[in-house]
């Protein structure tokens, strides 16, 4: 990570002992150091990602090369919409222009806990979560001056993080805890509906690129990758993460994801697409779910792969392994049988050639 220390004016040097000099030169360095990295934001106009580093806003170009935005702060979730980047700074929600980087918006909302998650239309609204009082706020930006809150969710049902402008009808928010869900907002009726049980534990952050979406867990660390209706998931491959927080992606398909003392980026493009996976298991399904005594999986594999399937529970605790073999190749029909298993959701997994799609199966 790039640091500096520049001094144009002998007669600012002139202030300073050599001490001093060195320790300024390192208070600028540490300064420029990931330390609470929470939120980025790809500001495509500037191609530069822009980061919530707590007491500070950070430039990172991509390649390690930091820099400060101004002398604004961010404390969590961020959104660009046209020249302006808004942010939540604690309590307050602010924006500053992109060109100048000066603040040109602040607003307070009272009586807040923990505002977290951040998205918008791109257009006059951001919606903004409340962590800690599980709460959602639509806020009208139309005019900078005036900005609007107002409360449109009073209890979401569980923790709220990471928000998602998802279309003109809904907003997609993902929830904190054990077995967290991905949830929805109408935004016709701001009614709050399910829209999966994911087995994961802790989850901050979810972003949408080419019809797909993905969100960050902490239990397990790792990034899952959903199909456009929730169906299938897959593992993203990532270098070893730990706590990672609220994600952004460029619309280059470049995943920015921070980690409180450094943020990295992984290019999506490189890996296969859940329907591209898909396309290699013709008529993969499962005959009566919720299962029963004879319930079965069956699939056929385009060409002869390496195939491995696991059965686990909604915590993500492995089961068993139901099959494991190589080469395999053609038409399979696999009992799926209920014998030994308590009522509740469990996960099924399909390996092939190191892929995995995933399948939500009941007992009851």
């Amino acid at each position: 990570m790039a640091s500096f220390c520049t001094f144009t004016k002998n007669s600012i040097i002139m202030k300073f002992s050599p001490l001093s000099l060195l320790l300024l030169c390192s208070i600028t360095a540490f300064s420029q150091n990931y330390q609470s990295a929470e939120s980025v934001q790809y500001d495509i106009a500037n191609d530069r990602w822009l980061v919530a580093n707590g007491s500070n806003i950070i430039i990172d170009d991509g390649n390690g090369d930091l820099s400060f935005f101004g002398s604004g702060s961010a404390s969590h979730g961020m959104e660009i919409m046209g020249n302006t980047l808004f942010v939540i700074a604690g309590g307050t929600i602010k924006g500053y222009d992109l060109t100048t980087e000066n603040e040109v918006m602040s607003l307070l909302i009272p009586g807040t806990s923990f505002l977290n998650g951040m998205t918008s239309d791109g257009n006059t609204l951001l919606w903004v979560t409340d962590f800690g009082a599980s709460k959602i706020y639509a806020i009208d930006v139309s005019d900078l001056n005036t900005p609007v809150a107002i409360e449109i969710v009073a209890n979401t049902g569980s923790t709220p993080n990471g928000i998602l402008y998802d279309n003109v009808d809904r907003l997609l928010f993902v929830t904190w805890g054990s077995n967290a869900k991905i949830k929805a907002v109408s935004l016709s009726t701001n009614a709050v509906s399910d829209i999966a049980d994911t087995g994961l534990g802790n989850i901050d952050g979810i972003q949408k690129s080419e019809g797909e979406y993905f969100i960050s867990s902490w239990s397990p660390n790792r990034i899952t990758r959903y199909s456009g209706d929730f169906s299938d998931s897959f593992i993203v491959d990532t270098p070893t993460l730990s706590s990672p927080a609220d994600i952004g992606v460029s619309q280059n398909g470049i995943l920015g994801i921070p980690m409180g003392n450094e943020v990295i980026f992984v290019n999506l493009n490189g890996t296969a697409s859940i329907e591209d996976l898909a396309n290699t298991l013709l008529d993969f399904n499962v005959s009566e779910n919720p299962i029963t005594l004879n319930s079965y999986m069956e699939f056929r594999l385009v060409d002869n792969a390496n195939v491995s399937i696991d059965l686990y529970s909604i915590l993500g605790t492995k089961i068993k392994t139901i099959v494991s073999l190589k080469n395999l190749g053609g038409f399979q029909k696999i009992n799926l049988s209920s014998s030994g298993l308590t009522s509740g959701i469990y996960i099924l997994k399909i390996i092939v050639d190191g892929q995995s799609l995933s399948k939500k199966l009941i007992v009851k």
